[in-house]
C-alpha cells in the first residue's frame, strides 16, 4: 500500500473516531445535565471535593467504557490537573467536568471534552456544552466546526479593539504565578477594549476558535484544559504559542491563543 494511502486511509479512520467520539461525550453530558440545577452546598473542602468526584464519576462511567472500546490500547488521563509530556503512543486525555465548580454553583459556564493525544501531538477533540447543546469538534488537518460548521478565528487587526480572556489561578496555585495573573491582567486593561476573566479555560478557547473574542491566556495550567481547545483554535486558523510567543507544548509555563492580527500585540502586552 502507498505511503499516500496509508495516510488517506489514518485520515478517515480518525475522521470516524471523532463522531464517535462525539456521541460518547454527548452521553456524558446529558447524565451531568441531569444533576444540573440546584446549588450544591458545602461547608468544607472535603465535602466540595466529594461533590466533585461525583460529578467526574457520573460522566466517566460513561467515557471510560466508550472510549476504551474505541481505542482499547490508548492509556487513559482524567487528572485535570496533570500537566507536561505523556509517553509515546495513544492517549486519552478527558476532562469529565470542565468548569466542575461552575456546575455545582448551578452555574452555565461547564463542558465535557475528550481529546485522543498520539505521541504527544492532539490528533482529535470533542468540547460538549450540555446546557446549550453544542458540540465542537476538532480534527488535525481536517478544520474545527460547531455541530458541523466550519469555524474561523476572528479578523482582528488591534489588541486596543480586541475583547481578550484569561482564567484564574487555581487556589493552590504558586504565589508567583498568580502574581503574574494579576500584572497580566493589569496590563491587558491598558492596552485591550474588554478583559473578560473567569472559568473554565476551554470555554475562553472555544471563543477565540468560533471569532467571538480575539485572544486568551493563562498562566501555568493543566493538560486537560487547554489541549482541547488548543486543537480548536489552531484548527480554526488562530496562534498557539507560550505568553513569549515561543512554541507551545503541554509542559510550557503559559499559553497564548490568539486571532493571528493580534497576536504579536498580545504577546507584546503579556511579556513587559
Amino acid at each position: 500500500m502507498s505511503e499516500t494511502l496509508q495516510t488517506t486511509d489514518a485520515a478517515a479512520s480518525d475522521a470516524d473516531l471523532l463522531g464517535q467520539t462525539a456521541t460518547a461525550v454527548r452521553a456524558a453530558g446529558s447524565a451531568l445535565r441531569e444533576r444540573f440545577g440546584e446549588v450544591v452546598h458545602h461547608q468544607t473542602r472535603e465535602e466540595l471535593m466529594r461533590a466533585l468526584a461525583a460529578n467526574d464519576d457520573t460522566a466517566l462511567d460513561i467515557l471510560r467504557p466508550r472510549l476504551t472500546r474505541l481505542r482499547p490500547g490508548a492509556g487513559w488521563v482524567e487528572d485535570e490537573l496533570d500537566g507536561g509530556a505523556l509517553p509515546p503512543g495513544e492517549w486519552w486525555v478527558v476532562d469529565p467536568a470542565e468548569g466542575n465548580v461552575n456546575h455545582l454553583h448551578a452555574l452555565p459556564e461547564w463542558a465535557v471534552t475528550a481529546t485522543l493525544v498520539r505521541d504527544n501531538q492532539p490528533v482529535l477533540t470533542v468540547i460538549h456544552l450540555p446546557l446549550t447543546g453544542e458540540t465542537y469538534t476538532a480534527l488535525t488537518g481536517g478544520g474545527a466546526h460547531l455541530d458541523g460548521r466550519p469555524l474561523h478565528v476572528s479578523r482582528a487587526a488591534d489588541l486596543g479593539l480586541s475583547i481578550v480572556a484569561t482564567s484564574q489561578a487555581r487556589p493552590d496555585e504558586d504565589e508567583e504565578v498568580v502574581r503574574r495573573v494579576g500584572s497580566s491582567i493589569t496590563a491587558m486593561l491598558f492596552d485591550a477594549l474588554v478583559v473578560r476573566t473567569a472559568v473554565p479555560a476551554t470555554l475562553h478557547l472555544v471563543n477565540v476558535a468560533a471569532g467571538r473574542i480575539d485572544a486568551f491566556w493563562q498562566f501555568a495550567g493543566a493538560r486537560a484544559d487547554l489541549l482541547p481547545g488548543a486543537l480548536l483554535v489552531t484548527e480554526a486558523g488562530g496562534r498557539i504559542s507560550d505568553a513569549e510567543g515561543r512554541p507551545w507544548t503541554p509542559r510550557s509555563e503559559s499559553l497564548l491563543a490568539a486571532a493571528p492580527g493580534v497576536h504579536a500585540g498580545a504577546v507584546a502586552t503579556l511579556s513587559r
